[in-house]
This record gives C-alpha cells, structure tokens and sequence, in this order.
C-alpha cells in the first residue's frame, strides 16, 4: 500500500501527515521569504522533503477497535 500526503485535522492538530503512520509535518521555524509565494514554496519544499525521507512505523493508536 502507498503512503500519501494527507491532510489531518484533530482536536491537537491541524496539518499534513502521512496516510500510513502517525508520522506529522512540524514546521522547522517561519520560512523567511521576500514574499507570500517563495515562503509558501519554501513551506512546501520542506514539507516534502520531510515527508519522503521518513520511515513509517507501526500506528501506536489505531484508528478502529478490533473486537472478537
């Protein structure tokens, strides 16, 4: 199954992460720019390169209760 990019919205959280683990993008710091294009640029490279580079790992709270 491929992992995507996906938009999170929760009571502790508003951002992207992944599709497959509880992997969330964190911003290093505002992303100085001259202007309103390059910082969302800049926010965007960062966030993909991020987001490539991380491994997933097993989610360590499911989202459904298996129940027997």
């Amino acid at each position: 199954m491929a992992r995507d990019l996906v938009w999170i919205q929760s009571e502790n959280f508003h951002g992207f992460g992944c599709s497959l683990c509880n992997w969330k993008f964190k911003p290093s710091g505002e992303p100085g720019a001259d202007s309103l294009d390059e910082m969302k640029r800049k926010f965007e490279v960062e966030r993909d390169k991020e987001f490539a580079a991380h491994t997933c790992v097993k989610r360590t709270s499911p989202t459904y209760q298996m129940t027997e």
